[in-house]
C-alpha cells in the first residue's frame, strides 16, 4: 500500500496503452528482478559463509555458485515463457513450456491491484504488479516486472473494466486522478511514528544481539559504569546497587527514545506521500519514500472496519482506521488494502466512514451497555492473578506475599472502567461494538457482510446470567480485534442472535 507515480491528467485511456487480445511479454529485465528476489533468501547464508567459512569456504562456494547459475537460468526461462493477454472480461496468464498453464482471472473477481516499486524498480522505470483475489493465499498473478507506464495502465484498465462488469458505467468513465479522500502531510506521518512501536523490534533485536555477542560481564559492567557516571557519588557511599539501578533506568529511557526515533524514521519511509483516493467504486491508497506501492480494492469487498485509539493517540487527538477485506496476508508479505487512515483526527475518521457507508448512521446515536454485573466478570481474571502473586511471593518471602493483594483493587478499577465504556449499537444496516479503556477500539460491520454468529456461555457466565455474542466476517486479520458483544444479559443476547441471524439470512436470500 504505497505510492507509485500518479498518471497525468491527460494520460491516454488504458485500452489504448494495452490493446486487447494481444499477448504481451514482461519487461526484458524481468529475469534480473526474479533472480534478485530468489537470491534474497540465500543472501545471509552466503555472507556468513564468506566471512566465517575459513579455508573450506572456497570449496563450499562451488555448490552455492551452481545454485545461483541455476536460479538465473530459471529466471531467464520464466521471461521467455510468461505471457499475459487482456480479454473483454478477464486477464489471461500463460506460463510454462513443458508443463503449460493458462490462468483466467475475471475482472469482477480481482479484489486488489498492487503496484510495487522498490528503489531499483524506480531506477529502471519498471514496476511489479500483483492481482489479488480471495481464492487463495497467494496472488492470482504476479508480473515481475512491467514497464512503469504499462503497469499503471494495467491498474487503470482493471479498475475501469471491473466497474463496467459490475454495471457502474458512470464510475467506469471516471477520470484517472480520482477523488482525494485523505492525504497525510509530513507532520501527520511524524505523529504516526510517535504513536506506533515500529522501532521496538529493531531496538529489542539490537539489545538481544549485544547481550549474546558481548562477554558475560560486559553488559552488567556497562550498566554499573553508566550509573556511576550519572550519580557521581555512588563510589564514595559504596552504593553499587544504586549505580547499577540508575544505569539500568538510563538504558531503559535510552531504549524508549530510540524506539520512538526509529518509529518516526520508519513511518517517514513507509508512509511518505500517503494518499487515499476514490475511483468510482474502487479505493486506491499509495505511500512510500524509497519503496513505493499502490493498492486498490472495490468498496464492496470491505468486510469489517476498525477504529483504534491508544493513549498516545488520545494525547495527540488522533485515531486510526483499518478495514478487513477478503484478501489475507501471507507470512510477512503485505497484501491487500488494510489502512484507510493510518492516522487522522476523530472527525476525519468519522467523516471517511460516513462517506464510504452513506446508508449507515456513523457514529451511532446511542450505545447499549453491558450486563450490570459485567465488571465482576471482567475483574475475576485480575483477582486470580493477585492470588497467584500472593502464593508465589509468600512461598519465598513469607508475610510479604500479602502485598500481592494490592493488585485486587487495581483489577476492580480497571474492570469497572472497561465495563463502563464498553457497549454495542445495532440498526438495520450496521452492527458495532466498542471496547477498551487504556487502549480503545470500535469494531463494526454491515449486517449483510456477516458470515456466522455464535452465542457463547461459560459455566461462570450462566451463573451470572449473561452470555456473549461473537460475529464473524470474511478476511479478519490475525491482529484485528474480534467483533463480539461480551457479557450481555442472556435474554438480550438471545434476542440479538435471532434478530441479526434473521437479517443476515434475508440479505443472503435477496442476493
Amino acid at each position: 500500500m504505497t505510492t507509485s507515480p500518479e498518471p497525468a491528467a491527460g494520460a491516454p485511456a488504458p485500452e489504448a496503452a494495452l490493446p486487447t487480445e494481444v499477448e504481451r511479454r514482461l519487461h526484458p529485465l524481468s529475469w534480473l528482478f526474479v533472480l534478485l528476489t530468489q537470491l534474497r533468501q540465500f543472501l545471509v547464508p552466503l555472507v556468513a559463509l564468506l566471512l566465517f567459512g575459513g579455508r573450506a569456504s572456497s570449496y563450499q562456494m562451488v555448490p552455492a555458485l551452481v545454485a545461483v547459475v541455476a536460479i538465473a537460468a530459471l529466471s531467464v526461462w520464466r521471461y521467455f515463457t510468461y505471457r499475459y493477454r487482456i480479454g473483454n472480461d478477464s486477464i489471461f496468464v500463460r506460463s510454462g513450456l513443458f508443463e503449460r498453464s493458462l490462468r483466467q482471472i475475471p475482472f469482477s473477481r480481482i479484489h486488489d491491484v498492487a503496484v510495487h516499486q522498490s528503489l531499483l524498480h524506480r531506477i529502471f522505470e519498471v514496476a511489479e504488479v500483483r492481482l489479488e483475489s480471495a481464492s487463495g493465499n497467494k496472488p492470482e498473478a504476479r508480473m515481475q516486472v512491467l514497464r512503469q507506464e504499462e503497469a499503471l495502465a494495467l491498474e487503470r484498465l482493471v479498475r475501469r473494466r471491473g466497474e463496467t462488469v459490475s454495471g457502474d458505467g458512470a464510475a467506469a468513465q471516471a477520470g484517472p486522478d480520482g477523488d482525494l479522500l485523505l492525504a497525510l502531510p509530513t507532520p501527520e506521518v511524524v505523529r504516526l511514528g510517535l504513536v506506533s512501536n515500529r522501532g521496538m523490534v529493531i531496538v529489542a533485536g539490537a539489545f538481544a544481539l549485544s547481550w549474546q555477542v558481548l562477554p558475560d560481564r560486559v553488559a552488567a559492567d556497562a550498566f554499573t559504569g553508566l550509573g556511576r557516571r550519572l550519580t557521581g557519588y555512588a563510589d564514595s557511599i559504596g552504593a553499587d546497587w544504586l549505580a547499577r539501578g540508575l544505569g539500568i533506568a538510563a538504558l531503559v529511557v535510552l531504549a524508549l527514545a530510540l524506539v520512538r526515533l526509529l518509529s518516526v524514521a520508519l513511518a517517514l519511509v513507509q508512509y511518505h506521500g500517503f494518499r487515499l483516493e476514490q475511483h468510482g467504486r474502487r479505493l486506491t491508497a499509495g505511500r512510500g519514500l524509497l519503496t513505493r506501492r499502490r493498492n486498490s480494492v472495490p468498496r464492496r469487498r470491505i468486510q469489517a472496519w476498525t477504529l483504534q485509539e491508544t493513549l498516545l493517540h488520545r494525547l495527540l487527538g488522533r485515531r486510526s482506521l483499518r478495514i478487513d477485506t477478503a484478501v489475507v496476508e501471507q507470512g510477512n508479505e503485505e497484501r491487500g488494502l488494510a489502512e484507510l487512515a493510518p492516522i487522522a483526527t476523530p472527525r476525519a475518521c468519522d467523516a471517511l466512514v460516513g462517506h464510504l457507508l452513506p446508508q449507515a448512521a456513523w457514529p451511532p446515536a446511542a450505545w447499549q451497555p453491558l450486563h450490570r454485573r459485567a465488571w465482576m466478570r471482567l475483574a475475576l481474571g485480575g483477582c486470580l492473578v493477585a492470588l497467584v502473586l500472593v502464593a508465589a511471593i509468600g512461598w519465598h518471602f513469607g508475610a510479604w506475599g500479602l502485598l500481592g493483594l494490592l493488585w485486587i483493587p487495581w483489577a476492580i478499577f480497571v474492570a469497572r472502567q472497561h465495563a463502563r465504556r464498553a457497549g454495542y449499537a445495532l440498526d438495520d444496516q450496521l452492527v458495532a461494538v466498542r471496547e477498551g479503556w487504556w487502549s480503545r477500539h470500535w469494531r463494526f460491520a454491515e449486517i449483510g457482510k456477516l458470515q456466522a454468529l455464535q452465542l457463547r456461555q461459560s459455566p461462570l457466565d450462566r451463573w451470572f446470567g449473561m452470555a456473549s455474542l461473537w460475529l464473524d466476517s470474511a478476511g479478519t486479520g490475525a491482529l484485528a480485534p474480534p467483533l463480539r458483544m461480551r457479557y450481555l444479559p442472556e435474554a438480550e443476547a438471545r434476542a440479538l442472535l435471532a434478530r441479526i441471524g434473521g437479517a443476515v439470512a434475508r440479505r443472503r436470500l435477496r442476493w
